[in-house]
């Protein structure tokens, strides 16, 4: 069922009559949704008093605030008004002066966790969060802890894109496509030659004539000349 059907009975019975407010509602929550009907704003005041019980709308927070015409086209599910109003709010007190002073691709957290708000800032007419526009700023300007400002659209239930951590797919070659760059190709085989026998090394040759050493047999010749020489020399000295 479309919460939009809802939020136009609820808005015409809170135009009619006193907003009802929980008792642990604090003065300044009191009079900033007073300060939201007054500028007409009865739809959001509405789904303030669905959610009061959530300790971050309560206190110390700005309210971005769609009219209730730009609410009635939003479909909204069972259970997500909190986090409607979390999106739809900064976790701090802020005038419009204070917003101005944040240039242009500035980003900022909603009160809701991980949902970011980029600031645009072309002036004071041109005063954009995520591509809705402040076109209402100051509105609940009576207590210290709440301040709220009417905007063009519905802040979207999705996060900025963060940086795309997907890889591409491998994209699929056929067989005629060159190989990639850094790809080594398998090397073509050869039949391997024959077996070629070693040579003998040629004989070093030296220029220098060597002197004939004495011969083996000289040598023994000799030595055999010298025993009988010395055998005589006995044999005459014992006669």
């Amino acid at each position: 069922m479309r919460l939009a059907i809802l939020l136009g009975s609820l808005a015409l019975v809170t135009s009619a009559s006193p907003t009802i407010t929980p008792q642990n509602q604090n003065q300044d929550l009191l009079g900033a949704t007073e300060e939201m009907q007054r500028a007409n704003y009865f739809t959001f005041v509405t789904l303030i008093n669905m959610a009061s019980l959530d300790s971050k709308i309560q206190a110390n927070v700005t309210f971005l605030m769609p009219n209730d015409r730009m609410l009635s086209r939003n479909v909204m599910a069972p259970g997500s008004v909190s986090g409607f109003l979390l999106r739809h709010s900064i976790h701090s007190p802020l005038l419009f002066d204070d917003l101005e002073r944040l240039p242009t691709g500035s980003i900022i957290p909603s009160s809701l966790p991980d949902y970011m708000l980029k600031i645009s800032n072309n002036g004071r007419k041109n005063f954009s969060l995520n591509n809705v526009k402040i076109i209402s700023p100051n509105i609940c300007t009576e207590g210290s802890s709440i301040r709220c400002h009417g905007v063009d659209g519905v802040l979207l239930p999705t996060l900025m894109p963060e940086h795309n951590t997907t890889s591409p797919s491998p994209s699929c070659s056929n067989s005629s496509s060159p190989p990639a760059a850094g790809a080594t190709s398998p090397a073509p085989s050869f039949p391997s030659p024959p077996a070629i026998a070693a040579a003998p090394s040629p004989m070093l040759l030296n220029s220098s004539p060597q002197k004939p050493g004495p011969s083996p047999l000289l040598s023994y010749g000799g030595t055999v000349k010298f025993l009988v020489t010395s055998l005589m020399v006995l044999i005459v000295g014992s006669i």
